[in-house]
């Protein structure tokens, strides 16, 4: 398969010298059990492929449009009592983010987008932190949230569930473990009535709150819901892009 023009990883030096990219991508996702039937880099492969997808469908309406590598690990503070799940502190997020939004500042990249599929990472805070101290401008689209589940999907979740096991299987089918393998994706819920109503916080103790590490069932789960799901979601990041990539970084209010 020849280059994709829109992949960094993928380019050339002439190729990126002649492209003129106007926005970069970063996927971000996470490295860490997803029930029992989803690979530990579930995250990482719907982070890179909504972002390649994405920018593919822009690129061909004339964004410049280029998706960096992604960084595969996120911030798992409350899973480390699950073998070889690696978390990325928000802390060290932030410096990585600093480094990635200094690398682009000199090199005419004017807009960065942190494209983050894993419901750990949160990025809104960096962002306005080192947008006060760049001229790239910075903000991220959470791919979990462009697109309601409702139409999509029959079951609620969050990990591992119906939405997320279909997306797999329409991306990567071949990583998918057979559905009977899979836990039922059955949850706690806090006893705390604020955590219950959402207008309180605090993180979750995964291991404390789910079995099998998943949180909704994912047994109604095919490719052809997470194939048109997918699809949906990509022409709205699309849309975001090429107008992104269009737009005067002087004048970005009406």
């Amino acid at each position: 398969m020849p280059a994709r023009p829109y992949v960094l990883a993928e380019c050339t030096l002439p190729m990126v010298r002649e492209a003129g990219f106007r926005v970069a991508v970063l996927p971000w996702g996470a490295t860490e059990p997803h029930n029992y039937h989803l690979p530990y880099a579930t995250d990482n492969y719907e982070a890179g492929a909504l972002a390649t997808e994405s920018a593919r469908r822009a690129w061909e309406r004339g964004a410049r449009v280029a998706v960096l590598p992604g960084v595969p690990f996120g911030v798992n503070t409350q899973q480390l009592d699950l073998p070889l799940t690696i978390n990325m502190n928000p802390s060290t997020q932030a410096l990585v983010l600093r480094d990635v939004v200094d690398s682009l500042a000199g090199q005419g990249i004017a807009n960065l987008v942190v494209l983050n599929f894993h419901g750990g990472n949160h990025f809104n805070q960096m962002i306005r932190e080192l947008q006060a101290r760049t001229e790239v401008f910075l903000c991220v689209v959470n791919g979990f949230a462009v697109v309601p589940r409702d139409g999509y999907f029959d079951q609620p979740g969050d990990h591992a569930d119906e939405l997320e096991t279909s997306l797999m299987l329409h991306l990567e089918s071949e990583l998918v473990r057979p559905l009977a393998e899979a836990g039922d994706g059955a949850a706690r819920q806090w006893r705390l009535t604020a955590f219950r109503e959402k207008w309180a916080w605090a993180p979750r103790q995964w291991t404390e709150v789910t079995a099998d590490t998943g949180v909704g069932d994912p047994a109604a789960a095919t490719a052809d819901k997470g194939a048109r799901y997918f699809d949906a979601v990509a022409a709205k990041v699309a849309d975001f892009l090429v107008d992104l990539a269009a737009a005067d970084p002087k004048d970005r209010y009406e």
